[in-house]
């Protein structure tokens, strides 16, 4: 029992840190990250918690993860399984965002945590870890790496999961804490001065750089080389104190030696001079880098001379790393929300910003897309705005020129009113530019007064002009996907008829991806009170031509019930044949007579029916595969009668619900009687339809539309129930 919370939490808190360094030495890892989920499930996002061997640099972008993004840690902790890269090749291919943005040599794992009896209560905490291996790792994963990382995961969850049986569940920290891996023996004073000693005998220059590439330690004739003083070299990183060394391809040699931990050989030329070549040496710990003069390769050419420093520099290397990764998130957004998401997801962490806000104009009004780290009540305040009026976000959309506030002083002499949110210091106001005219603007606000230096400003830039197109892009598609699915819900059914001693559910749910409109319907048919149709149908293809092609089947089944099946599917296969439209199309149609508990059934080709008897046992109705309609006019279709007793219940479903790529049909018909089989007796139909549905998605991704509906006759639910959609 804990006395002390607050010390119970920070000893948890230690043992995890302990636990994930000693891990990362134990799996012979070079990196090691422990993601714990938001405390809201709704929200479906892993925080990077804790990181061992990796600069925070490398760290924010990664510090939240969706559920469903394409990263393995995510797809580890959602599907319950162990995920392996064994080199960059697999990376690449596998997880393409991931291997644009980080194009270096390393072997991953990323599994889910879960405790050990041994250890704790057994049970999944929502968690993930993650471990690299150096360049070097060959293609599999070692048996002595895989028992670590199992001892980890058990040990790491066993934690969390105490922590939260005691009711002091362990929380994501507001940002990654980084750990150092455990350090090496520490010499004694006399092997330390023979140590410096041996390194100053060396030709050249050598220094060293932490995992962040901080210069830790410099000979003065490393600093000679890169002509600086020692001092002014200590403490920085070599792309800052160095402009001429501020290029990408030399920060991307660090950061490849720090992620591959292999080491690494380039030339760079100096302003004046030969050119220095510098061969970078990584482990754990940091860098170890060797300067001398004259290389072995041609030597590249020496950038232009401008005219003024400020000119001379470049942006600054580290900030084309978000750039970069923005741009591959970007483009998996398919949706305005999306946008925001992934742009706060990447900007705010890398960036260092406190907020950022996306606006759009609107009908002369400025309104918010989506933002983080504001209030509620500024962005209300904000939202609604006239485009007239005489503010940043207003100036923006007429000018589209971008706006820098390095402090308070600087936006209120601008802005006299305008309205400032606790705890933001500075600002960056960004036009969103699509199609050559301004559509928005983006915010960053900064938790602290800054200056905006034109390398950064270039890239605050640059960033804008990507959201703009992904948000542009993002609006044209939900408008259309809003047309789209108008069209095809408007061709279903709003309501189902009620009928006497029948309860009726019906789902129906577009595919998962994808703007084309679907083929699926489904129907209920009121004959008179004790006769009842059901059909359900499935057009070939996902277009309007499809969608249209579902109504006119729907209709022509609807205007045949009544009639035996069999006439009713080979009048509709006329028409659609007669028709011409050069798709095919599955159907079921039932003849429900609930006054003498019977049901007969004819089928073109849909997949087949289950059926739940009262008793309990359950059953998948093998009917006579009637030709698809739209192929023979001359078809003919075969019924099939059964008892419907009381208590019994029909299933019928489109393909969506049981197909899946790799899956056998069959034996995902079997699961999907199975969860039915299992289900209360007496669940409502509304419900188990959103288990099946639930189920379905849990089973595989799904990519085409499912169509649901269940029939049970009397004794479910009182008669004055009313059928649920």
């Amino acid at each position: 029992m804990r006395n002390v919370p607050g010390r119970g939490q920070q000893a948890d808190r230690r043992a995890l840190r302990e636990a994930l360094v000693e891990a990362c030495a134990d799996a012979g890892a070079s990196i090691g990250m422990l993601y714990l989920p938001d405390p809201d499930p709704a929200r479906r996002v892993l925080h990077l918690t804790l990181a061992s061997g990796l600069s925070r640099e490398f760290a924010a972008p990664w510090s939240r993860v969706g559920l469903d993004d394409p990263i393995p840690v995510a797809d580890a902790v959602r599907d319950d399984r162990l995920v392996w890269l064994g080199g960059q090749e697999d990376t690449a291919r596998r997880y393409p965002r991931l291997g644009l943005v980080l194009p270096y040599d390393f072997a991953l794992a990323a599994a889910p945590l879960t405790a050990d009896t041994t250890h704790g209560p057994a049970g999944p905490t929502g968690a993930g870890l993650v471990f690299l291996w150096p360049g070097s790792h060959g293609p599999d994963l070692h048996e002595r790496e895989h028992r670590a990382l199992e001892s980890a995961r058990h040990r790491l969850g066993s934690i969390l999961l105490r922590a939260a049986g005691e009711g002091l569940p362990l929380l994501p920290a507001p940002h990654p804490v980084i750990l150092r891996p455990l350090p090496p023996p520490t010499p004694g004073p006399a092997e330390a001065a023979a140590t410096v000693a041996f390194v100053r005998r060396l030709p050249g220059g050598n220094c060293a750089l932490d995992l962040n590439g901080t210069i830790t330690f410099i000979t003065q004739e490393a600093a000679d080389l890169l002509g600086a003083p020692v001092a002014a070299l200590l403490g920085t990183l070599p792309w800052e104190a160095l402009p001429w060394m501020d290029t990408p391809t030399i920060e991307n040699h660090y950061r490849a030696a720090a992620m591959s931990r292999m080491p690494r050989t380039f030339t760079a030329a100096r302003p004046a001079g030969e050119p220095l070549r510098f061969d970078l040496y990584p482990d754990n710990t940091g860098i170890s880098v060797r300067i001398t003069t004259g290389s072995d390769e041609p030597t590249p050419p020496a950038p232009a001379r401008r005219e003024t420093p400020e000119q001379t520099a470049p942006s600054r290397a580290t900030a084309l790393y978000p750039l970069m990764l923005l741009a591959a998130t970007l483009t998996e957004a398919a949706h305005a929300q999306d946008v925001v998401e992934k742009a706060a997801d990447q900007l705010v962490p890398s960036l260092g910003a406190h907020a950022m806000a996306l606006l759009a104009e609107q009908d002369g009004r400025v309104r918010i897309v989506g933002h983080r780290g504001y209030s509620a009540q500024h962005v209300a305040e904000l939202d609604g705005t006239s485009t007239s009026a005489d503010t940043a976000l207003t100036h923006i959309l007429r000018s589209a020129a971008p706006l820098f506030f390095g402090d308070v002083g600087e936006l209120l002499a601008a802005h006299p009113d305008a309205a400032i949110e606790d705890g933001m210091a500075a600002w960056a106001f960004l036009p969103l530019i699509a199609s050559k005219r301004p559509t928005g603007c983006l915010v960053l606000g900064y938790a602290h007064p800054r200056t905006f230096a034109p390398g950064e400003r270039a890239v605050l830039t640059s960033i804008a002009g990507l959201i703009a197109q992904a948000l542009d892009r993002a609006r044209l598609y939900d408008a259309a996907h809003q047309l789209a699915r108008s069209l095809q819900t408007g061709l279903l059914p709003h309501t189902l008829p009620r009928v006497p001693r029948l309860e009726v559910a019906a789902r129906y749910l577009p595919a998962a991806y994808g703007l084309d409109i679907g083929g699926d319907f489904y129907d209920l048919i009121r004959i008179d009170d004790t006769t009842v149709a059901a059909a359900i149908g499935d057009v070939q293809g996902h277009n309007v031509n499809a969608a249209a092609l579902m109504g006119q089947v729907r209709t022509a089944v609807h205007a045949g019930a009544g009639a035996p099946p069999e006439e009713v599917l080979a009048r509709t296969n006329r028409l659609v044949t007669d028709l011409e439209p050069g798709l095919f199309t599955s159907c079921l149609y039932i003849h429900i007579d609930l006054a003498g508990h019977t049901a007969r059934l004819a089928s073109a080709g849909h997949p087949p029916p289950v059926l739940r008897h009262a008793g309990g046992t359950t059953e998948m109705l093998d009917l006579p595969a009637g030709l698809l309609l739209g192929i023979d006019p001359g078809a003919s279709y075969t019924a099939v009668e059964i008892p419907f007793c009381p208590g019994d219940l029909l299933a019928l479903y489109t393909d969506g619900l049981v197909e899946a790529p790799g899956r056998d049909i069959e034996e995902a018909i079997d699961a999907v009687a199975a969860c039915i089989h299992d289900a209360p007796e007496h669940l409502p139909l509304a419900d188990l339809a959103d288990e099946l549905i639930e189920h379905a998605h849990r089973d595989a991704p799904r990519t085409d539309d499912i169509a649901l509906l269940l029939l049970r006759t009397e004794g479910a639910l009182p008669l004055d129930v009313p059928h649920r959609l």
